[in-house]
């Protein structure tokens, strides 16, 4: 799977392979039917810590034996040993991406990738791609500032994805909303995996930073995490291949974008 920025030439292909579908479910049995209905309409599967908990690795092994790939959203946060052990874990349960608090520090991020490395070069294991998680998308600039961040969401997170950049991140997670100043400040190699997607007109539940499908890859986005408007879908395939439509929708303008730039001579944001 190509997981670099910018798209292959396809773009039915590289939507489909860059929706990430979030397993927000609470049994094996929902897993089951989920992956069995969308392994042919999504990049990836996420496996958030309800699921984990609940089911543990097995859970893992039961989305690679249906032949999907998993994006395990743990957001390791501790010591830096601590969290780089924990990566070391998820790289032999063969996941193909993983993600850490950038707020948790350059060491921690630097340490968990150096050992990520380490371990499989060692074991022969593919290296899955190391995220950081910037600002959540249910946070706003109110509740930043309860916990002595001033300086705004979006400035926070530019900060945080400089900081992951240093440590040797693959990338981060963040809102729609940050996606283009990520770009400028990160570059176009670096990953941006976003949550916070809804349809037009649908409920933000408690998500704040929302944008649709469509409005996020033309930002620049290269993954999109999608559960509910799937989830919730009377026909979750169908649903999936709308989000997959919007998103080559996006892909197309991001691409017009980015050619009116090459012509020009400019540099794609």
């Amino acid at each position: 799977m190509n997981l670099s920025w910018p798209f292959p030439s396809s773009r039915q292909r590289e939507a489909k392979s860059r929706l990430i579908f979030a397993l927000d479910v609470a049994s094996l049995a929902e897993v089951k039917e989920y992956v069995s209905l969308l392994v042919n309409e999504v990049g990836l599967f996420k496996v958030g810590k309800q699921l984990f908990l609940h089911a543990g690795p097995r859970v893992v092994h039961q989305i690679h034996d249906k032949g999907g790939q998993v994006f395990l959203d743990l957001k390791f946060h501790d010591i830096p040993r601590t969290v780089a052990k924990a990566g070391v874990e998820a790289a032999r349960l063969g996941v193909a991406m993983f993600d850490v608090h950038a707020s948790g520090s350059l060491e921690m991020m630097h340490r968990t990738l150096t050992e990520v490395h380490k371990t499989c070069r060692v074991e022969n294991l593919r290296r899955p791609k190391i995220l950081a998680v910037t600002v959540l998308t249910s946070l706003s600039k109110e509740d930043l500032k309860r916990t002595g961040v001033n300086t705004g969401v979006e400035n926070q997170v530019i900060r945080l994805a400089k900081l992951a950049q240093e440590a040797g991140m693959d990338g981060v997670v963040a809102s729609p909303l940050e996606v283009t100043r990520i770009r400028r400040a990160c570059g176009r190699n670096f990953l941006v995996v976003v949550p916070g997607v809804r349809l037009q007109g649908e409920s933000w539940d408690d998500q704040r930073r929302v944008l649709t499908p469509e409005e996020a890859m033309r930002n620049g986005a290269d993954y999109l995490v999608v559960g509910k408007p799937i989830r919730d879908a009377a026909d979750p395939r169908a649903a999936a291949r709308q989000i997959c439509a919007e998103m080559e929708r996006g892909l197309v303008a991001l691409s017009g974008r980015a050619a009116h730039l090459f012509r020009g001579g400019g540099v794609v944001r």
